[in-house]
């Protein structure tokens, strides 16, 4: 009977419920149960059992991109790519240039990179364990412009699985009012390493959410936070911010360079604040 029912679901009848999503997931689950009892029954399962547990398997990873239209495939794909490009970024150390300095320790850098352009990078500790800050920065993203006054809001647009999502970003002005409001669409990922958090994201378009009336649609190149804790204490978290942007409309590269840096520093400020006031949630990266 289970021969029977595998066969049905994976092969000739497949094709009767290519666009039946719900019913495909709950077959596979089906077999993998029914796998997983046959083979408690007895001392080892047998070599068939074995077999089609790898198919089924197969089969199970093959339906995960089936449960995504091909667009959405394409923004997870495209928030992939934004975190590989954005790591290999920061994993250069040549060429890092000083734009600012802080007496506590934070620091600016920037460097210009081929096919990007200038691209900033804030080395920052904070006196908060990593889940802490993953939680403010990712979990409750939307209620950044509670704290950071360069933020006017962030609205989740789409939420694609468990690590992309698609938002829509409105950024205050800036430079002594020098840079006018600017509004962002992007894709953002967000996923763990080892003990490291990479929090990823690049523009990206979304039809529902077209240009505002009276606001530039600036665009992120590839960005990403990196969150990791302080070798020998725990209870700190290395923040590494890399950020690149195109902030559109004609501004001299000198307001663009002193805006963004002054950008970076006051974000840290703001997010040590928020820490600091808030209390500490059960978040886990």
């Amino acid at each position: 009977m289970l021969q029977a029912t595998f066969k049905m679901c994976a092969g000739s009848s497949y094709r009767h419920v290519r666009n039946m999503k719900g019913l495909r997931h709950q077959a596979v689950l089906a077999i993998g149960q029914e796998l997983n009892r046959r083979a408690l029954g007895g001392p080892t399962p047998s070599a068939w059992i074995n077999q089609v547990r790898r198919r089924s398997s197969l089969l199970g990873s093959r339906l995960e991109d089936t449960l995504y239209s091909d667009q959405e495939l394409a923004y997870i794909h495209q928030g992939e790519e934004a975190m590989q490009k954005a790591l290999g970024i920061l994993s250069s150390q040549e060429g890092w240039k000083k734009e600012n300095q802080q007496a506590n320790g934070d620091k600016v850098l920037s460097k210009v990179v081929p096919d990007v352009g200038k691209v900033f990078r804030l080395e920052v500790v904070v006196d908060q364990p990593m889940e802490r800050l993953y939680e403010e920065l990712v979990e409750r993203m939307e209620a950044m412009g509670e704290w950071n006054p360069n933020v006017k809001g962030i609205k989740v647009l789409q939420k694609i699985g468990k690590d992309t999502v698609i938002t829509h970003e409105l950024a205050a002005e800036s430079g002594g009012n020098l840079v006018g409001p600017r509004d962002f669409v992007s894709v953002r990922c967000a996923k763990r390493r080892g003990s490291t958090c990479v929090l990823a994201g690049m523009a990206t378009q979304f039809g529902e959410m077209p240009e505002q009336k009276g606001v530039i649609r600036a665009e992120h190149g590839p960005t990403c936070m990196v969150l990791h804790p302080v070798a020998g204490s725990p209870s700190k978290t290395k923040l590494t911010w890399l950020l690149s942007i195109d902030l559109k409309g004609w501004l001299p590269k000198t307001i663009i360079n002193q805006v963004l840096s002054q950008t970076q520093v006051d974000f840290a400020n703001h997010l040590r604040k928020r820490l600091e006031s808030s209390p500490a949630p059960e978040a886990r990266c």
